[in-house]
């Protein structure tokens, strides 16, 4: 189902309506939690600004870690107590410097990952879009920031499993899916999302 946000047309920023229906969203995203899971949870925010020639999205080379050298959107682990929405306001404070509210955040999804070959890389990734922040982004020792057309993100560079959903969510949409890493741990193998395999980009 997609979902499009009323905004204000003079400020650019969110109508109450438009909020009410933002902190519904993250509420039953977050209710989702389940405690005492085998893998981590994780959270990563997809920021949107307006460039020069359109929308652009924020999707950063990660340099430590899981996925080092990969394109993608800030985020990272819950800590202990924290809900999604307080761990992404954290981690994309900590990678990019950008400061953001929980008020602002979009709540779009669950995505399940599982690596049968590399279990320990398995997880759960809330998924979360934002448009109203405050900041340009600056490298961290985790993230190097980079803005890029909202319909040209650098899918090439990205885990394979982002460009089934990740164009929708941009667009507005949401998403709920597994995906299954083969044992190269690069390529997805299974999923349940509406796009796999027959809409499986060659």
């Amino acid at each position: 189902m997609r979902t499009t946000s009323t905004r204000s047309r003079r400020s650019g920023e969110p109508t109450a309506a438009s909020s009410a229906v933002t902190r519904r969203r993250t509420r039953r995203c977050e209710r989702a939690v389940v405690t005492g899971e085998r893998h981590p949870d994780v959270a990563v925010c997809y920021l949107i600004r307006r460039g020069p020639s359109g929308d652009e999205v924020l999707v950063g080379r990660k340099l430590t870690g899981l996925g080092a050298g990969r394109a993608v959107g800030p985020g990272g682990k819950l800590a202990q107590g924290e809900s999604p929405s307080e761990a992404v306001v954290r981690e994309v404070r900590e990678e990019t410097g950008i400061e953001l509210d929980v008020s602002s955040l979009e709540a779009r999804g669950v995505l399940r990952y599982s690596f049968p070959t590399k279990p320990e890389w398995s997880q759960r990734s809330f998924v979360f879009v934002c448009r109203s922040f405050t900041g340009e982004g600056a490298a961290s020792d985790e993230l190097l920031p980079e803005w890029w057309p909202v319909a040209a993100p650098p899918f090439d560079r990205m885990w394979d499993d982002a460009r089934f959903w990740l164009p929708d969510v941009l667009a507005g949409g949401t998403v709920h899916a597994s995906f299954e890493f083969g044992p190269d741990l690069s390529t997805v193998v299974a999923s349940d999302h509406e796009a796999f395999p027959a809409g499986r980009p060659t």
